[in-house]
């Protein structure tokens, strides 16, 4: 199984329908490409710790290394 296929199987897991586990898939992958070159992370490591706000924020928790929302968002 692909990573690609093992994220959108995750996604559906918390929640996310087919075509939302599609797009979170895709997203989570450029993401972390993204913050492996802003951190000097490897690709795995950024994309563990996207998983693990993920997986945080979809069980209501707000991992330490991110602010508390502040008033309404928009």
């Amino acid at each position: 199984m692909s990573e690609e296929e093992q994220l959108r199987a995750l996604c559906e897991r918390l929640g996310a329908s087919p075509a939302q586990a599609v797009t979170m898939a895709a997203q989570l992958q450029k993401r972390a490409a993204q913050l492996a070159v802003e951190r000097g992370l490897t690709r795995e490591a950024a994309l563990a710790h996207l998983l693990n706000v993920v997986v945080k924020g979809r069980n209501g928790e707000v991992p330490p290394e991110l602010p508390p929302a502040t008033g309404p968002r928009g």
